[in-house]
């Protein structure tokens, strides 16, 4: 797991021709966090990922959001999922979430053993208005 520190969210989602990318943001309250597990588990079936895979995906990217948000409501601020979508066939996803809080949990948390045992790589990172993290999930033929 690596951190990076100091890139706003535009400079953390590299830009690639042979990719889709969904955006979707949400309030900053853990009330919105099914309506992103949803866009999960739909992007993980568009890209025909085994039942399992699309579960791991949903697991990780709540475990993701949830410490994003440091289990409460932040009134007025958002929470910003970007999921870039490799060619159908490639199996290739990276969701890349940003919320309000100021500093993530310590990486000994249950949450981030979850994190690290679903998603291939998880990147973390600040920003000026909170923090982010990058979970990238590998097509089959990666694996």
């Amino acid at each position: 797991m690596s951190t990076i520190r100091g890139r706003q969210r535009s400079g953390v989602v590299e830009q690639d021709r042979n990719l889709d990318t969904v955006d979707l943001r949400v309030p900053a309250d853990p009330a919105y966090l099914a309506v992103v597990r949803t866009a999960a588990a739909g992007l993980g079936t568009r890209l025909d990922l085994t039942l399992d895979e699309i579960e791991d995906l949903r697991i990780a990217v709540d475990e993701a959001c949830s410490l994003l948000l440091a289990g409460r409501a932040h009134p007025g601020r958002t929470l910003d999922a970007a999921f870039e979508v490799g060619l159908v066939g490639s199996q290739n996803l990276s969701v890349t979430i940003s919320g309000p809080v100021a500093e993530l949990p310590r990486e000994a948390s249950f949450s981030w053993s979850v994190l690290r045992a679903l998603a291939g790589d998880v990147v973390t990172g600040a920003w000026q208005d909170g923090t982010w993290i990058k979970l990238s999930v590998p097509g089959r033929a990666e694996k």
